[in-house]
This record gives C-alpha cells, sequence and structure tokens, in this order.
C-alpha cells in the first residue's frame, strides 16, 4: 500500500521517495534495477526514486510528508529509524491499522503509539495523520476509484494532504475523528478473519443438493463484527457515523473479500485449529490475528474495570479462544447483537422451519 500512494501523489506533480524496510529487499531491488514492483506487478510512476532502508536519511531529507506502510509489528521499528531523521513541521501520515493495549488498561490508537515512542522533542513538532478506508494496493495502483478517508486531530494540515494525495480516480474526505478512524481500520481485520470462517465452514459440509451457500452466516458475522466496532469507538470517545461510512462498514466488506485474513478464516472454519491453521501460512502477518492479540489485555482490564459490559463483544472474545486456546470455530449466534434493543431470539425455536 506504501507504495500503492505514490501513484497518486505522483499523478500531482510531487516527487517521491520510495523507502523499503529490510525485510523488502528484494522489491527495492527490482524496483531500481527494472522500475517494476514485483508485488503490484506493474511499473513505479517515473518520479518515484526507491531507496533501501539504509538510505533512509537520504531520503526523508527535506520531505514534506512521511507516509508510513509497515505493518502493526513494524510500528516500533519504523520509530527507531525515523526518528533521527525528522524535521520539526513534517506530517507523518500512517497507512498502518492496529491497535496496542498500553499497561494501564487503555487501547492506543496506532499514530499515538508511534508518537509515544519518538523521542523528545521532535515527538511533539511533527504531526499525526491517518488513513482509512476500503482501499486495496493493487486496485489503487491500477488507479481504479478508491475512496478513502483521511483523519488528523490538526484540522489545518489536512486540506494540505488532500491536495497532495486528491486525483480523479483516489477520492479523498477529510476527518478530525482520529479514534473512530483508527479503532474501525483495526477491527475490520479480526472480523474480516471472523467473516472469512463462513466460506470454510461452508467446505467442510456435505455437497448441498440445491448448492446452498453460506451467505446467511457470513452475514451475521459481518454484521456482529460491525456492531462490536459501533460499540467500541462510542466507547472510547468515536464518532459513530464513522463506523457507517468508509472507514468501518466501507473497509470491513473490502477486507472480506479476500487476502490473508479471509484465508485464515478459511482454514479455521474447515475445522483446522490456529496451531495448524497458521503452519499453512508461514512467513505472513495475519493483522486480523495480531490485532485480537493485541486488544485483548485492554478488554480484559476494561471488563474488570467496569468501563465495558463483559458480554458486549461476543466475537471478539470468541476469535481470542480460537486463536489462543485451539478453540472450534465455532459461534454462539444468539449471543449477538446484545447492545442493541433487538429481543433476544427464542432457543426453542432456533430449528425453525
Amino acid at each position: 500500500m506504501g507504495t500503492a500512494l505514490t501513484f497518486p501523489a505522483a499523478d500531482n506533480g510531487h516527487a517521491v521517495r520510495l523507502v523499503g524496510t529490510h525485510l523488502d529487499e528484494e522489491i527495492i531491488r527490482s524496483c531500481k534495477a527494472s522500475g517494476v514492483h514485483p508485488k503490484l506487478k506493474r511499473p513505479i510512476p517515473p518520479s518515484v526514486q526507491p531507496f533501501f532502508h539504509t538510505e533512509i536519511g537520504e531520503a526523508l531529507r527535506e520531505a514534506e510528508i512521511v507516509v508510513l506502510g509497515v505493518n502493526s509489528r513494524g510500528v516500533a521499528w519504523a520509530a527507531e529509524a525515523i526518528a533521527p531523521h525528522l524535521q520539526p513541521q513534517q506530517i507523518i501520515l500512517m497507512v498502518t491499522k492496529g491497535l496496542e493495549s498500553a499497561p494501564d488498561g487503555t487501547l492506543l490508537v496506532l499514530p499515538d503509539a508511534l508518537a509515544a515512542r519518538l523521542p523528545e522533542p521532535i515527538r511533539h513538532q511533527v504531526h499525526y495523520a491517518a488513513i482509512g478506508g476500503p482501499s486495496i494496493a493493487g486496485e489503487l495502483a491500477a488507479r481504479r476509484h478508491t475512496s478513502v478517508v483521511f483523519v488528523s486531530r490538526n484540522a489545518d494540515i489536512l486540506p494540505r494532504l488532500q491536495a497532495t494525495f486528491a486525483t480523479p480516480y483516489y477520492h479523498i474526505w477529510t476527518s478530525t475523528d482520529m479514534i473512530g478512524v483508527e479503532v474501525c481500520v483495526a477491527l475490520k481485520n479480526p472480523y474480516a478473519l471472523a467473516t472469512g470462517i463462513a466460506q470454510g465452514v461452508l467446505e467442510s459440509l456435505p455437497p448441498d443438493v440445491a448448492a446452498a451457500k453460506n451467505h446467511n452466516y457470513a452475514a451475521a458475522i459481518f454484521a456482529q463484527g460491525l456492531a462490536e466496532t459501533a460499540y467500541l469507538v462510542q466507547r472510547l470517545g468515536g464518532n459513530l457515523e464513522t463506523v457507517f461510512s468508509l472507514p468501518g462498514a466501507g473497509d470491513l466488506y473490502v477486507t472480506t473479500q479476500g487476502g490473508r485474513n479471509a484465508r485464515m478464516g478459511r482454514l479455521l472454519g474447515m475445522g483446522k485449529p490456529y496451531s495448524d491453521a497458521v503452519e499453512e501460512m508461514p512467513d505472513e502477518t495475519v493483522e486480523g490475528v495480531d490485532c485480537v492479540l493485541a486488544v485483548m489485555p485492554a478488554i480484559e482490564q476494561m471488563i474488570a474495570q467496569g468501563k465495558i459490559e463483559a458480554d458486549a463483544l461476543p466475537l471478539l472474545r470468541t476469535l481470542h479462544r480460537i486463536l489462543t486456546r485451539n478453540a472450534p470455530a465455532d459461534f454462539d449466534f444468539e449471543s449477538f447483537f446484545s447492545q442493541l434493543s433487538f429481543a433476544p431470539p427464542l432457543r426453542q425455536r432456533a430449528q425453525g422451519a
């Protein structure tokens, strides 16, 4: 995604420096040698100059905007790598999705987690922003219509970011709801993983005479994931409207359509315990797994402190059991939507016609 974002920036006439991490040596080597990004399978724009991670100081020199596209495990590395080279008034724009549990039991959005790792005084001299919404890297690099939200607590920098990246195919709305946007885009990963379980369950069933699918199952998981996202966003001080727009519903939808979270969900739905499923996806970061493991310590503390109800997040807590205890991928559907104004289902009618 970091590379995909160079396309709209370059199309707007900006010079862009693309820096790989220490894990991206082959990608950067390909970009330097042939100008082709091997995973996106297309040439990078001519105004994009690739750099190895050892050249990061040169790449950041006099840069106006620093875009971070590392995965959630790489935030600490990124903070250490860029800290010596940051300059006052630079904008750090985060593509990375995730949450962290702080020692005091609070949940940190990643722009805050990054800021906490930067040294004084530069921590307070740069500006922080992030991107949320349904954006598949390959589609953005193909210049297909993509709609996202750029978010920052500093409203003054948003017009500048919008002008830098917005194109006829890259549509940008702006927001100051940092908590709402960042919680939504982080939780979309575990809830997309859970939705993917429906496909694995379908494949584990005997063939159906009428070729019935499992869309009903997937839709209920999707809806519960969105409801739990809304619950947490509100409890953490974000705006409910964000959940039902691009960062929430939009990003969750696109993430269910494929990728590593969906593949992990499918394996679990087929009946594989997580310890076996993870062996079938070696060397792949599954952000949905990382997010569940990252947020649950804070969730448990918030429940113990009475800040959230113990029954409020049944899908997230079930995912945690699946991933940490090799529990089967079974859901108690009747535990869903407990925070909504629906009457609970009648268990004696669960087998209805």
